[in-house]
């Protein structure tokens, strides 16, 4: 199993109000000029979420909701402290109540 790290909000906080494009543009770049591996993604109405085990973090999130997820647990730090209003947590997958950690809800 992969540890996988998250922030979490509304979709439309994640993807109109905040400039989180901008920011996801420039870790890519970084990683390209890098030579690094993508460890992030955008899962917009993310069905982790739905997982017993993160009751307590996803009755904080507003939905639908958006999640910036990684692998890379200092860069959702950094994303915590740079969009401020989110939810962070983490989660194991694949497992048997998250199959697909990336997989977006019906």
């Amino acid at each position: 199993m992969t540890q996988y790290h998250f922030v979490a909000a509304s979709e439309a906080f994640l993807t109109v109000e905040e400039p989180l494009d901008e920011v996801l543009r420039e870790r890519v770049r970084n990683y390209v000029e890098q030579g690094k591996a993508i460890d992030f993604w955008l899962v917009k109405r993310p069905a982790f979420l739905d997982a017993p085990e993160l009751a307590a973090v996803a009755a904080n999130v507003p939905r639908p909701a958006a999640a910036v997820v990684s692998t890379d647990a200092r860069f959702i730090d950094f994303m915590k402290l740079r969009l401020e209003f989110v939810a962070k947590g983490s989660f194991e997958a694949p497992s048997a109540s998250i199959p697909d950690a990336l997989a977006g809800a019906a």
